[in-house]
């Protein structure tokens, strides 16, 4: 089993905060094998009976396990799992526990209600950079095509039968069972068609036709595919100005192994590889800063700057993504800092080894490659609006 040091400090520092931890994140990113590789923990799998029917009496059950540190895999299979955390979070001191399980679960506002203050949430997200390492596999073309999902990255080639198996586990299990979804053709039809389109603008009305279903069923559905982190919602930023897009949304996909899938590539032709550049960016944000609040901007002239991240004090930071630094345009930018003119503006390439800057236009725009990305923005981690 590879070791994952870089989610196993996130688990560590989280404890440190809070003596409960809700893990989660889409199906086999790896939260099973990720909490085995913790030491010294009890482990109990909430599918199990034998295991629900020991944590029955969660008082008896948490007396057993005092200084302990637990484990609840798939925790909302249990009756009243909120109960059995806030019964361990105000009563035993001495236990930490981290629970996996339904996203779904999460939202709901009786689970926040209950374990407000008492827990830390960790979004493992698809493999990141710290995982190439660890994996000991930094080809970034392998991971763009096959995806960040450890059992399709570490596959010799890309197989459509586990695509589909994972397709089919997912409605059936994340799904099905939590959503009451009636109908699956739509809701798999709408999953392949946003998979297809991802990183684009989005319009409901423009699925709704093909999926045989009206807008609101449309609006339904992505809002369960959020929930489950399989979609990446980015809003336009805006202050309102007449000149700008304030309404649609952008779309990704949460994994770009699936998004090579559904548009049928077996391999990545040159201009491929700027469109799963720009989520690979985004996942490793998200994994780093372990926020969805990433913005992107457009005007009416059709000028986009592809993430947005606002700090506190309004100030906010400009990223564009291009796989070689040698294509990036500054039109965006100088359009973006008319409006904006405090604002902090990176590109980031993978061609880059050393950061450096350019004058364009009267700004200053800073060049760097991902690494030195996210050490920029955890320098200003606390100051942003997360």
């Amino acid at each position: 089993m590879v070791k994952r040091p870089f989610w196993l400090e996130k688990v560590r520092r989280a404890w440190d905060r809070r003596p409960v931890l809700w893990l989660t994140g889409a199906r086999r990113v790896g939260k099973t094998s990720l909490v085995h590789m913790l030491p010294d923990v009890e482990y109990f799998d909430c599918e199990l009976p034998r295991d629900r029917q020991i944590m029955g009496d969660p008082q008896g059950f948490l007396d057993r396990l005092r200084g302990k540190t637990i484990v609840l895999d798939e925790i909302h299979r249990l009756r009243r799992p909120a109960e059995l955390l806030k019964i361990a979070a105000d009563h035993y001191p001495g236990i930490r526990v981290l629970a996996t399980g339904s996203s779904t679960l999460a939202a709901t506002r009786k689970f926040r209600d209950s374990l407000a203050g008492r827990k830390s949430e960790l979004w493992l997200t698809p493999m990141n950079t710290a995982d190439l390492e660890a994996f000991q596999n930094p080809d970034l073309s392998s991971r763009l095509l096959k995806g960040g999902l450890p059992p399709f990255f570490l596959a010799a080639t890309p197989s459509g039968r586990d695509h589909q198996e994972w397709m089919d586990a997912f409605w059936a299990k994340d799904i099905q069972e939590l959503f009451r979804v009636a109908q699956r053709d739509p809701f798999m039809k709408f999953l392949e068609l946003l998979l297809v389109n991802s990183g684009g603008i989005f319009e409901a009305t423009h699925y709704a036709r093909p999926c045989e279903v009206d807008r609101k069923t449309i609006v339904n559905y992505l809002r369960a595919l959020e929930i489950t982190h399989l979609a990446h919602v980015l809003r336009p930023f805006s202050s309102r100005k007449v000149s700008e897009i304030v309404s649609a949304p952008k779309v990704y996909g949460f994994d770009t192994g699936f998004v090579c899938y559904y548009r049928g590539w077996n391999s990545l032709r040159p201009a491929d590889y700027g469109p799963l550049w720009e989520h690979f960016v985004l996942n490793e944000i998200q994994s780093n800063l372990q926020t969805r609040r990433v913005q992107y901007w457009r005007n009416k002239k059709g000028h986009e700057v592809d993430f947005i991240l606002l700090q506190r004090d309004g100030k906010p930071i400009a990223v564009e993504c291009k796989w070689s630094s040698s294509d990036f345009n500054p039109k965006a930018f100088v359009e973006f800092a008319t409006a904006y003119p405090r604002a902090d503006f990176y590109v980031v390439s993978q061609d880059v080894s050393r950061p450096f800057s350019r004058k364009s236009g009267g700004l200053s725009i800073e060049f760097l490659n991902l690494t030195d990305l996210i050490r920029r923005l955890r320098k200003v981690e606390d100051l942003l609006s997360l």
